[in-house]
Order: structure tokens, then C-alpha cells, then sequence
């Protein structure tokens, strides 16, 4: 049956003939005779196969906590198995007619036995991607996915030493990386050290109490800070006083995130520590903002200048390239065909001719990318 609606579909915006099977030899001379692409035949046989894109299907969502979840998703053909604990990957999915991005940390180890991967999703008030994963999307939703990549990731093998310093969804990477270790059996001396306002908001909490219950060189320590204030620094000599032979990873709200780089820095192992942040410290956007043009897409869009170019591409529904979203991987860059767009970081303005990062940039008057 879903043949014979796939050959007469061409012919269905043609009168109906009087028999059905003269609609359906005109849609088959119709389907045969236009130019179709590899991805067309592909769809055909499996939605998650595309040779020009990833591709998953969520086949699960599991509430974390009240207002957190995590998504299990089987990739599709061309999925990298081989990730390392600790990346992250892009996930684009249809909201409201439009196609919306982000870039969500992995929570499960590398392998290549199940062909499922997870990652867990905090909603956020001003996120509508992150609300609809947790709230709106249903089981067997097909996404389109971004490869694997980031720093911020475990070697193999893991040090014989390590912290964790983790807040809020800062633990989804950290939580891939446990399970690496664990599922390797090759768990080695681990303190975690994490911060959340109350019990029933620490993300993947009843895992975190069986690994320490377990596993007696992994000490599990918690700080809910509603109602033991936020988790000081200064304790690390008294609760693990070996912290600074430690390698270090760090995750959490960019202010926990500057203090630990302060402090690692004061003691000299600032090479001991990798961090990986969720949001970017913008320098003042007061005044800037201008009209983006996509020259390709022919679309245009008058941003402030606290919007990305690659946000306001994404709202209008241009392909725009990704990765990070942090200014980091490079993936986003792109020339400046015309205009000024300005460097939300560190304030500098970049003109015409250079290639500029869409995902820490803003317009600083009209500009023009070849999008």
C-alpha cells in the first residue's frame, strides 16, 4: 500500500483519471522521469539513513529530575561510535516550523555493541529547544544530529588521580566519563565534587550514591547549596588535601568556573585543569546591533547586539554550520561578505574579507554573509 501511494503521489495534483491504475502508471512514469537525489531513495528505506546528513531517532525520554531528562537516541548511518567520554554533539530538530540547534554533552560511554547513545537535557527558561526535548517530544522523532567533538574529554587510560568539580548540568559530560571508566573497569582514585540547590535536583543522584556505594576509590561528594550555601574552594585542603596532584575537570556556571581557574592558577597547575563552559562571557553589547543579510537564502533580519549571527540565521531557518556554539571548535566560521560584525568576547570588530565566528559574533551595523 505504501508503494502504490508513493508511485501516485506525483500524479495527485492531476484530474484523477477515471482508473486507479492509470494514476498509478502516470505516477511511476513521473517518479522515474525526475531527477531525484541519493537521500530520497535512502528516506525511502530507513528515515535515519542520508548520505548528506546524521541522523537518530529518539527512542526514549527519561525524567532526571523535575525539570531535566535524559534522551536516548539510536544514530543513524554514519554515526562515529568512537567518541570520547566528555564530547559533546549538535542535535537539530523542527519546533514550530523552524529548525532549532543546539549542542548537548554525551552521558553515555563510547561502544559500539548497543548503537544507542544518550544525552541529558536541563530545560531552561529562555531554551525552547531544551523545554520541547524534555516536555514535548515524543518517542520515534527523528533529529538531525552533528558528529562528536569537543576537548574536554578523558584519555585513555584515565590518570591515576583525579577531581571532578561539577554544578547544575555541568555533570552530563562528567557522567560519561564515569561510565567509561566503570564500564573499562578501570576506575581509578575519583573525587567528584558537585553543587546543586536540593537533593531532588542533582542530576543522575541515585547513580552517583550506588558508584560510591561500590566502588571504594570513588568519593562522591554532594553540596546542596540552598541549604549548605555554595561549596568553597578554600575546603579542598581540609575535605582532599592531595587535590593538587590531581588532574582536574571541571564543569558548571561560568563564575564557579572563573574561581577554579583562579585558584588553580595561584597554586601553579593551571596545566592540571581542563574546563568546559555552556555559556560565553560577552563584553558589552550596549548600542551595537544592526541588519543581517543572508545573500544565499535571500533573507535579512535586524538583530541587538546580544544576538549571534548564528542565532539569527538559525531563526530564520538558514543552514548555518555549528559545533561548539563557544567560539571554540572553529566549525561556525564563515566569511564576511560586507559590513562589520563585532566579537561578543572580547569587543573587537571584524570587517569585511575575514572569516568570522557566527556563534560569538553580533552585528556592529548592517553586515552580509554568503549564507
Amino acid at each position: 500500500m505504501g508503494l502504490r501511494k508513493w508511485l501516485e503521489a506525483p500524479a495527485a495534483n492531476v484530474s484523477a483519471p477515471r482508473r486507479p491504475s492509470l494514476n498509478m502508471l502516470r505516477g511511476a512514469v513521473t517518479r522515474v522521469t525526475t531527477p531525484l537525489l541519493p537521500d530520497d531513495f535512502l528516506h525511502l528505506a530507513n528515515p535515519l539513513w542520508s548520505a548528506r546528513e546524521l541522523r537518530g531517532k529518539v527512542v526514549e525520554v527519561r525524567k532526571e529530575t523535575s525539570d531535566s531528562a535524559t534522551l536516548v537516541i539510536k544514530p543513524g548511518w554514519g554515526f562515529d561510535f568512537d567518541y570520547q567520554p566528555g564530547q559533546y554533539i549538535g542535535i537539530g530538530l523542527l519546533v514550530d516550523g523552524r529548525f532549532h540547534w543546539r549542542s548537548y554533552s554525551l552521558t553515555s560511554p563510547p561502544s559500539r555493541e548497543n548503537k544507542l547513545i544518550t544525552i541529558a537535557v536541563k530545560a531552561m527558561p529562555e531554551g525552547q529547544l531544551s523545554s520541547h526535548l524534555i516536555n514535548g517530544v515524543p518517542s520515534g522523532t527523528v533529529v538531525r544530529l552533528a558528529a562528536p567533538q569537543g576537548n574536554f574529554s578523558l584519555p585513555e587510560p584515565p590518570p591515576a588521580k583525579i577531581l571532578f568539580i561539577t554544578a547544575g548540568s555541568g555533570i552530563t559530560p562528567v557522567m560519561a566519563m564515569l561510565r567509561a571508566m566503570v564500564r573499562r573497569d578501570e576506575l581509578p582514585d575519583v573525587v567528584h565534587v558537585h553543587s546543586a540547590p536540593t537533593a531532588h535536583d542533582v542530576m543522575f543522584g541515585d547513580e552517583l550514591v550506588a558508584l560510591h556505594d561500590k566502588h571504594p576509590n570513588f568519593v562522591s561528594h554532594v553540596q546542596h547549596t540552598r541549604t549548605g550555601g555554595r561549596f568553597k574552594l578554600a575546603d579542598l585542603d581540609e575535605l582532599y588535601p592531595d587535590w593538587r596532584e590531581r588532574q582536574t575537570w571541571a564543569c558548571g556556571p561560568a563564575e564557579m568556573l572563573d574561581e577554579v581557574e583562579r585558584v588553580w592558577a595561584d597554586a601553579g597547575i593551571a596545566d592540571r585543569l581542563h574546563t568546559e563552559r555552556f555559556s560565553i562571557a560577552r563584553a558589552d553589547t550596549s548600542g551595537q546591533g544592526g541588519t543581517v543579510t543572508f545573500a544565499k537564502s535571500g533573507r535579512s533580519v535586524e538583530i541587538d547586539g546580544a544576538t549571534t549571527v548564528l542565532e539569527a540565521g538559525e531563526k530564520l531557518g538558514v543552514q548555518m554550520p555549528f559545533g561548539c556554539r563557544m567560539g571554540i571548535c572553529q566549525t561556525c566560521v564563515v566569511p564576511l561578505v560586507s559590513g562589520h560584525i563585532r566579537d561578543l568576547r572580547s569587543g573587537r570588530e571584524h570587517a569585511e574579507g575575514e572569516r568570522v565566528q557566527t556563534c560569538i559574533s553580533s552585528a556592529a551595523g548592517d553586515c552580509t554573509f554568503d549564507l
